[in-house]
């Protein structure tokens, strides 16, 4: 902290109006104290009469988070007038000449919305031990391991005492239950980035690639760039070098820097040793994290905010963790301390059986046609339904009897709980008790709120809901449904809308930001990037010169001085500083790798997803940049020498300041250009503290808006994500809602769940399963007894045997599938009968009714620079079988690539984008299992990584995420692993591969019993041959196929050269010599596909369809006047594309049927290859004989549509024997045969 008695004297009430300081401390100029008579004539040539108003005593703070409370805003506008105006008068460019200031605090009188302004009303908490007074934002103590006065020690070790979870049986109280998740989300939250400093503070020079670096992000050469005022807060622009980090970043596709992340700030020259600064990240505009250097917005604490440009940081960030999403929620742990708990007594005393809600006891009849059907003529039976007594029996419901079964719990339940496995429809059920829900809602009535986890499965339970309900809002505007969902935002919804709130905190608390924006935009002038040198002035009026050092700057010395005394003040220093005065430009390093980048962590797509679900942000939220008015920061002039400030303090006891050598006036320039900040420093980060204490207001009175614009619309149902439950939990508890619905509820945290019991809530519904993916943590050890962080409420309720619901019917996989969640589920699963339809699920082509094997390996694991484990083997094996599934005519589409490890994931995509016969330009979809939960798909292929001789298998040996990875698949799945491995280290999985080695019951109806291979086994659907692929190689031996030679005629009349493939032979470059007579009467000699040429006539013949028909129709010396007309449409067609009326055909296009579409309009256009199968080779030597290259526009349309490769399949090894017979293809029911 910079010292404070240069501002001390500037804010002290001074009675002798005389700007003496012989009494001043040791860090201001030491000078004679100075009549006022004498300064009379100064104060006149300085045009500063009025520089000494003073503050008229000590002003009496208000309570700062109040914004009920009447306040004095007289008291504080005087404060900022005194800087600003003293500013103002030092420095003449100034523009704005009205009052800095104005009204910073305004009277918020009460209106008709109490709810949401008594939210934000201080808590009457006031004892500093307790949890609920801890800050929002982590304190630099719990950063740098030092207690705080909230948390417990051991007095042994000094150690900090956490209370743990208790899973089973009743909490104490309600302060142990919250205050429990309160401490285990705060240590989740900062005890990452606590390691990360500890480990830059012990190794201070090592870069992020040195051992035990891990996840931590390390930025050098930090420096604040300038501060941003918006409506979200004061952002601190900052510019970094990624030295240590040592390559580029695909900022798009890292997570690192992501907004909402916390990270910690050191100056250089100290490391971690004594002083730590957090932030937030405010902002990542990818605009200004491209720039070279690149730059970021922070948020910091008021107290702790910097303008000195000059300073020089380091920065540290742990990008396994993500603080947003818990800030909020940690939060509304706290306010819930000062209100009612509905539900307590299911939540903390442990209750087991659950009573209806109170609506429901008050009024449990209810129309229920909307779910059953009554088969008898007349008035329906289902009118008015008794819910609670008397609940229909064999009625005709699109339910089966488990789904109807837990539709009866979730409307007659207090806490109704359905447990839905794999693909037994979880949110169908949601869907109809909304549906039964809302059918019964009254107008008036509160809005039911659903939440769930990820904004995808938002998105598909609104799609339903809208169906029958459009009176529904979304919060947050991350949507990517732009049809339906995008028009239902909140953003959306106030568009248009003029909503009126009376005595609404917005419009004050807005009038209060611009006040204290343009009071601090004048403080911040000597800083400002535009000013320049310092003024005399303005040193004078903050008085760290005398005025006998003005005059002297004005006078100069009588001698050699040539300053004129109607010089600007800047000017007059300048003279006086001379040769010691150096100019200062911006600039920065900036960083050379040449072209090494660090590898992406995911898809942009995937990184905002990520982003929108941890922020919960709203479309007018300014997440991708920070908009408000900015200040750029930096010193434009410095001096050249330096000396300690006790000799400056000395040299500016001189009143002439020629007297002081010019060796040394550069030291002492830059001594006041330090004390001039330190004064500005002070005073910003007092108006800061208000200016965020507005910013809440701002935010509150936004929601006043809202809950406005809601009730008025008679919204009747709302959705969020879990995140927004907590960012959003004021205007949900203005609302009053009665119902929340939460989906996905097991695999979201109990603390982000209970938040949404607001006061009003009598109704709780979790739909989820406990036996798939469980939350997530960022500390490992707190997944563990007796924290068990990771356990949700939904678990933690079953665990107490409160009742609830399973739902059993499966309507995702085949049997053949579906068998291998026995050793989780036992018998509750069944299939639906559809499952083993083969017109529903048809069979995967190419693998003879193999469905599903374990392909096991022993090839070794190994670890990528971010210390995650991959598997390079494996990954080429499952790319190669990628592929062989893409020739058999399944789309890219059709398939999932699962994986346990980051790592894998992203060798996995890197390597289909770069296989010959793929290509990058397409979208593959390679996820990890962790973010594939609730999502299916036709095909999945699931890599496991792990193979090792010391028997680890890491995250494989987690039941959970085992059971989300087997249960994806809707028609073929298929596991590449060490199977040895996983069966001596897990039981799990011990089961699953002895049932597919088909030593179980429940075996597969078609294909081998036993489905754990060493090799792959494929069958050509052309001729029913088998071949077997033991090594990635050997799939390059085949192309879909087999490998006896296809021999089939193509259109143009000559025989297919390639081995068996399952696709047309007419998709595949034709490399054998035209035979056709051309127009002019000579042969053709091109290649079969290249453009007809005549090297006689030398002429170029574009889009013929059969020239020997054309030439025996027509005399040769008319026919290339005719031919004219024949290739008209093409000329037209490419010069419609060079004039841009016309996109540019893709090669993908030219594969899926747009390939006879440019062949009718260039009559004869070359066939586009396979895009999976490499092309015929062109015979180079004859055709640069024969004919010059087709050139231009034409020719970047025929290469684009129809690439060729530069060489011949593989032949294979050992050639098949043509007279050998053909295993004839079995295809009765649908099916291929049988490898047994």
């Amino acid at each position: 902290m910079p010292s404070k008695p240069v501002f001390k004297h500037f804010f002290k009430n001074r009675t002798d109006g005389t700007p003496s300081i012989a009494n001043s401390p040791a860090t201001t100029p030491i000078t004679m104290p100075v009549s006022q008579t004498e300064l009379e004539p100064s104060i006149s040539s300085l045009d500063s009469g009025q520089a000494w108003v003073s503050v008229k005593g000590k002003h009496k703070r208000s309570n700062p988070t109040d914004p009920t409370e009447e306040r004095n805003p007289t008291e504080e506008r005087e404060t900022n007038v005194e800087l600003c105006e003293k500013i103002k008068k030092g420095v003449y460019h100034r523009r704005d000449k009205r009052d800095a200031a104005g009204e910073v605090a305004t009277t918020l009188k009460q209106h008709h919305n109490e709810a949401i302004r008594m939210y934000y009303k201080r808590s009457t908490e006031t004892d500093l031990s307790s949890w609920v007074s801890c800050g929002e934002i982590p304190t630099t103590n719990e950063i740098m391991d030092v207690t705080e006065t909230w948390q417990k020690c051991d007095p042994q070790d000094n150690s900090i005492i956490m209370r743990g979870n208790k899973l089973v049986g009743s909490w104490e109280s309600k302060d142990a239950y919250l205050g429990a998740h309160f401490e285990m989300l705060r240590e989740d939250v900062t005890r990452p980035l606590r390691e990360a400093v500890t480990w830059v503070k012990n190794f201070p020079d090592a870069g992020e690639e040195s051992e035990g670096g891990g996840n931590i992000g390390i930025y050098s050469k930090v420096h604040v760039s300038g501060i941003t005022f918006s409506p979200r807060g004061m952002g601190v622009r900052i510019v970094f070098s990624l030295n240590k980090v040592g390559k580029n970043i695909r900022w798009e596709q890292s997570k690192r820097l992501l907004t909402g992340s916390i990270i910690a700030l050191t100056p250089s020259s100290d490391m971690f040793q004594t002083k730590c600064i957090i932030a937030v990240i405010a902002a990542r505009p990818l605009e200004g994290l491209r720039q070279n250097p690149p730059e970021i917005d922070l948020f910091l604490d008021p107290e702790q905010l910097e303008i000195d440009p000059m300073m020089e940081f380091t920065m540290v960030e742990e990008r396994s963790s993500f603080f947003e999403a818990d800030r909020h929620t940690m939060k509304a742990l706290q306010k819930m301390m000062s209100e009612p708990f509905p539900l307590s007594e299911y939540l903390i005393d442990g209750k087991s059986v659950v009573n209806p809600p109170k609506y429901v006891l008050q009024q449990p009849l209810r129309n229920m046609n909307t779910i059953f059907t009554s088969e008898e003529p007349g008035p329906s039976q289902f009118d008015n339904v008794d819910i609670i007594n008397d609940w229909p029996k064999n009625a005709n419901a699109s339910l089966d009897k488990s789904q109807e079964s837990a539709l009866r719990r979730i409307m007659t339940k207090g806490v109704a709980i359905v447990q839905g496995p794999p693909g037994t429809g979880k949110t169908h059920v949601s869907v109809m008790s909304l549906k039964a829900m809302l059918d019964n809602m009254s107008r008036g009535e509160p809005p039911i709120i659903v939440a769930c986890q990820t904004n995808h499965a938002l998105d598909q339970l609104l799609r339903h809901v809208a169906v029958f309900e459009p009176s529904f809002a979304r919060l947050g505007g991350r949507s990517k449904d732009t049809d339906v969902i995008k028009k239902r935002t909140l953003y959306n919804l106030r568009q248009g809308k003029q909503i009126r709130v009376p005595n609404g905190m917005k419009h004050s608390a807005k009038i209060a930001l611009d006040n204290l924006t343009r009071a601090m935009s004048e403080a911040l002038i000597p800083v400002e990037m535009k000013t320049g040198l310092l003024n005399y002035k303005l040193l004078f009026n903050l008085r760290l010169l005398t005025i006998g050092q003005c005059e002297s700057l004005i006078k100069g010395n009588s001698k050699w001085s040539t300053v004129d005394p109607a010089l600007d003040g800047d000017l007059a220093l300048k003279q006086w500083m001379g040769k010691q005065l150096v100019s200062n430009k911006k600039s920065f390093e900036q960083d050379t790798f040449s072209y090494d980048y660090e590898e992406a962590d995911l898809e942009f797509e995937q990184l905002k997803e990520l982003e929108a679900e941890n922020c919960a942000q709203d479309d007018d939220d300014d997440f991708e940049s920070l908009r408000g008015h900015h200040v750029s920061l930096w010193d434009s002039f410095v001096g050249r020498s330096t000396v300690s400030d006790d000799e400056v303090r000395t040299l500016l006891t001189a009143q002439d300041l020629y007297q002081i050598p010019s060796k040394f006036r550069g030291a002492v320039y830059n001594y006041l250009l330090r004390q001039v900040k330190d004064t500005v420093r002070t005073f910003i980060r007092e108006r800061a503290t208000e200016y965020d204490r507005q910013v809440i207001n701002f935010r509150a009175g936004g929601w006043e808006r809202d809950a406005v614009l809601l009730r008025g619309q008679g919204i009747k149902l709302i959705g969020m994500t879990t995140t927004g439950l907590s960012k959003y939990r004021a205007l949900v508890s203005a609302l009053s809602p009665r119902i929340v619905v939460i989906e996905e509820a097991a695999e979201t945290m109990e603390a982000p769940v209970i938040s949404a019991c607001v006061p009003s809530l009598q109704h709780l519904i979790l739909v989820g399963d406990h036996k798939q993916l469980r939350p997530r943590c960022a500390v490992k050890e707190l997944q563990y007894p007796p924290f068990s962080l990771n356990v949700s409420l939904f678990e933690r309720l079953v665990m107490n045997e409160v009742e609830y619901t399973i739902l059993k019917r499966q309507r995702r996989m085949i049997p053949e599938i579906r068998r291998i969640l026995k050793p989780i589920y036992g018998k509750e699963i069944i299939d639906h009968p559809s499952m083993a339809d083969i017109a529903v699920r048809p069979p995967i082509p190419g693998l003879g009714g193999c469905n599903s094997f374990f392909y096991t390996h022993s090839w070794p694991e190994g670890m990528d620079e971010q210390n995650s484990w991959m598997n390079h083997m494996e990954a080429d094996m499952i790319v190669g079988f990628f592929s062989y599934l893409l020739n058999n005519g399944i789309t890219e589409k059709q398939i999932t690539v699962l994986t346990f490890y980051h790592g894998q994931r992203k060798m996995l995509l890197r390597k289909l984008r770069e296989h010959p016969q793929l290509g990058r330009s397409k979208t593959y979809k390679v996820v990890t299992v962790d973010s594939y939960q609730g999502e299916e798909n036709d095909i999945i292929l699931l890599s496991m990584v792990r193979s090792n001789a010391i028997g680890k298998i890491g995250f494989l040996d987690v039941e959970n995420r085992v059971c989300v990875a087997l249960s994806r698949a809707k028609r073929g799945f298929f596991i590449f692993g060490n199977a040895e491995l996983l069966c001596s280290e897990s039981k799990l999985w011990s089961k699953v591969i002895s049932i597919m080695a088909g030593k179980k019951q429940d075996l597969p109806i078609t294909g081998p019993k036993c489905r754990v291979v060493f090799r792959v086994p494929l069958v050509c659907k052309n001729h029913g041959r088998k071949t077997w692929i033991e090594e990635p190689d050997d799939f390059e031996t085949i192309h879909g196929g087999c490998q006896r030679k296809c021999g089939s005629k193509r259109s143009c009349g000559h025989q297919c050269y390639l081995a068996c493939h399952p696709f047309d032979c007419n998709d595949v470059y034709c490399h054998e010599i035209c035979t056709k007579v051309l127009p002019c009467g000579h042969d053709c000699i091109q290649i079969c596909d290249d453009p007809c040429i005549c090297t006689t006539c030398k002429v170029e013949y574009r889009g013929l369809v059969d020239f020997t028909a054309m030439a025996m129709s027509q005399s040769s010396d008319s026919s290339a006047d005719n031919w004219k007309g024949a290739t008209t449409r093409l000329d037209e067609f490419l010069e419609e594309q060079q004039n841009g009326q016309v996109a540019m055909p893709s090669y993908a296009d030219a594969t899926r049927g747009s390939r006879q579409n440019i062949a009718t309009t260039t009559n004869r256009a070359k066939p586009a290859a396979h895009p999976q199968h490499p092309v015929a080779p062109q015979h180079s030597e004859a055709k640069s004989s024969r004919a010059k290259p087709l050139g231009g526009l034409e020719n970047t349309v025929k290469r684009m549509i129809f690439p060729r490769v530069s060489k011949k399949p593989v032949d294979p090894a050992e050639p098949v024997d043509p007279d050998e017979p053909v295993e004839p293809v079995d295809t009765s029911n649908g099916l291929l045969i049988d490898f047994s």
